[in-house]
């Protein structure tokens, strides 16, 4: 299976701020935008030219990095969000908010989305009673995420739960038992991702 294998703290120094791809370091003085707070590379504290196409870019590479996915699977999420009826921008984010990796990040389940995709291709969790080992997994309302029965990782989860602060309003987790159901799809105020999706857009759009 494809993956970004990139050293993530210089994922989060070219973006400019914290993607939190690294879980509890992230929260530390560990972490590679607090400790150098520039753009990784031998240009890096050089000044950079502030194109309209290098803003969106970046956008687009913020989003993609923050969610873990490839450059493919970005535009093939993108083209689907064009099609469905709404908000091309609020849509893509809807999408990527539902995958399996991310809804585990959000009810605290995993501590980063690279623990996530590790505990689901492992068999570690179940979507309505069945086994589910996709991370790109697009969960919809009503669905049931629960720990597999006899899974080994029980004690990696429940570390994780307690470095979560609140879950969502349209997730609903019980952390004693780890399960946890989607209530419905979330609303664009709802989703903390820090990323402006008009410019991906427009990025797209050209």
């Amino acid at each position: 299976m494809a993956r970004d294998s990139s050293p993530q703290c210089k994922q989060c120094r070219r973006e400019g701020q914290k993607l939190f791809l690294k879980g509890e370091r992230c929260l530390t003085d560990k972490c590679g935008v607090e400790r150098r707070s520039y753009p990784p590379g031998e240009h890096g504290r050089g000044r950079q030219r502030q194109s309209e196409y290098r803003v969106q870019l970046r956008e687009k590479q913020k989003a993609r990095r923050y969610y873990g996915v490839l450059e493919k699977q970005f535009r093939n999420y993108y083209e689907k969000a064009s099609r469905q009826p709404g908000i091309t921008g609020e849509n893509l984010l809807r999408m990527l908010e539902c995958r399996f990796d991310n809804v585990l990040v959000r009810l605290g389940f995993a501590a980063s989305r690279r623990q996530a995709r590790q505990l689901i291709l492992h068999g570690h969790w179940t979507v309505n009673g069945r086994r589910v080992n996709i991370p790109s997994y697009q969960l919809r309302d009503g669905d049931v995420v629960a720990i597999h029965t006899g899974s080994t990782a029980t004690q990696v989860i429940r570390d994780a739960t307690e470095l979560t602060g609140q879950v969502p309003a349209w997730l609903q987790a019980d952390h004693d038992s780890l399960t946890a159901k989607v209530l419905r799809k979330p609303e664009r105020r709802e989703i903390a991702a820090p990323v402006q999706e008009q410019l991906i857009v427009e990025l797209y759009s050209k």
